[in-house]
């Protein structure tokens, strides 16, 4: 009955209504909302024409800014509105994004040897070189064989642990060519790139110990293990797992989970998704985001591309952790593809607020890049935490 005292205060204020705003509608509250608001909530709108957004993070003074290759977008009121589209550098296309919680820096690092760096929320950037160790099959090195960085969920920063402070980023690589065709995506394979000084050297990890795997999302437990979480594009079935006990250098005990899908169900070709803690002492609540239909048709060739069917981006919550995921629900029922996520800061005006940047529209999957923003709450849609909590 430990957790009982826990539990209460979470159910207290969590909801039974539903507020589901139409898919145009931004927010209409100046009230911050934290992770046990008293209302469910959701809004959604478009941030670019076309696809892309691969990262959203929130700075450590309260401003999120949504990335889409080497442009952002911003916003300092929680999501309900946002500046215009600028370039942070005309080299960070293909890079991804961490936050280096211990003095609030943001980095977007790029695979070939450097990154931009903003110590002002965004508002500035500098061009700074790192350096990156390739693994033990030497790939990684932006000199030879580079690594992917871009189309995964944002990096992280190690809270918990031995490794408490560094920065970890899932990466991908892709053989000696660095190539996407075909022929060589059996070969590709999840891993990741950390660093203990800050992000000026990063090593890469050991593989992620499936093949034909890439486009990954990571998360830290409170005990310090990390979850990871990959697309593969050989064969059908949902997504693989893996865990680090090591802070990220060590990847074991591979599987398939057995409730989260890897794009459409009814082809081999998976889909980005996204994965993040919520930050609730005490607790291990995950959200992951990637489609939920079983749509779609095998591609022409094995390892084939194909984006057929793919639509109904939705929402999974985990509340032990990772190890099983009993509630999920839909944020748009149309066609829709690459998601990723991001959620807000205690006093802060995104507190409590969950953030799904996502590929989608009316007409076409690629059509948009949009903003969903919503809570805990919401996703619940009136069901009792007290389910789920302490199991």
């Amino acid at each position: 009955m430990k957790n009982q005292p826990r539990k209460n205060r979470l159910i207290i204020y969590l909801a039974v209504a539903v507020c589901l705003l139409s898919f145009d509608e931004s927010v209409t509250t100046d009230q911050p909302f934290s992770f046990t608001s008293s209302e469910p909530f959701f809004s959604t709108q478009k941030l670019w024409d076309g696809r892309g957004g691969r990262s959203i993070v929130t700075a450590h003074d309260g401003t999120v800014i949504a990335f889409n290759g080497k442009y952002m977008r911003e916003s300092t009121d929680g999501g309900r509105t946002w500046g215009e589209s600028r370039e942070i550098g005309d080299d960070a296309e293909t890079s991804n994004v961490v936050i280096n919680e211990t003095n609030g820096e943001i980095l977007v690092v790029s695979p070939l040897g450097h990154c931009w760096k903003s110590t002002d929320s965004g508002r500035t950037w500098s061009r700074e070189e790192i350096t990156i160790i390739p693994d033990g099959f030497g790939l990684g090195s932006p000199d030879d064989s580079p690594l992917v960085l871009h189309a995964m969920q944002s990096g992280i920063t190690l809270m918990f642990g031995e490794h408490k402070g560094r920065l970890i980023m899932p990466s991908r690589s892709m053989g000696p060519e660095t190539s996407n065709n075909v022929e060589w995506r059996a070969y590709h394979y999840s891993n990741a790139i950390y660093s203990d000084n800050g992000g000026k050297t990063w090593q890469v990890s050991k593989p992620f110990p499936v093949l034909g795997t890439g486009e990954a999302a990571l998360a830290e437990i409170s005990n310090g293990s990390i979850l990871y979480n990959s697309r593969e594009h050989m064969s059908i079935g949902n997504r693989f797992i893996a865990w680090s006990h090591d802070g990220g250098d060590t990847w074991l005990n591979a599987y398939r989970c057995a409730y989260l899908p890897d794009g459409t169900l009814g082809n081999s070709y998976g889909c980005m998704g996204g994965l993040v803690r919520l930050p609730i002492d005490g607790e291990d609540i995950l959200i992951y985001s990637n489609l939920d239909t079983d749509a779609g048709a095998m591609p022409r060739q094995v390892g084939g591309s194909t984006g057929s069917g793919r639509e109904k981006v939705t929402v999974w919550a985990s509340f032990d952790g990772g190890r099983t995921w009993p509630v999920k629900r839909l944020v748009f029922d149309g066609p829709s593809a690459y998601s990723n996520l991001g959620v807000g800061r205690p006093g802060t005006p995104n507190e409590g607020k969950i953030y799904l940047l996502y590929e989608g529209g009316p007409e076409h999957h690629y059509a948009a890049v949009n903003v969903a923003v919503f809570n805990l709450s919401w996703i619940l849609d009136g069901r009792d935490i007290n389910e789920f909590l302490g199991n």
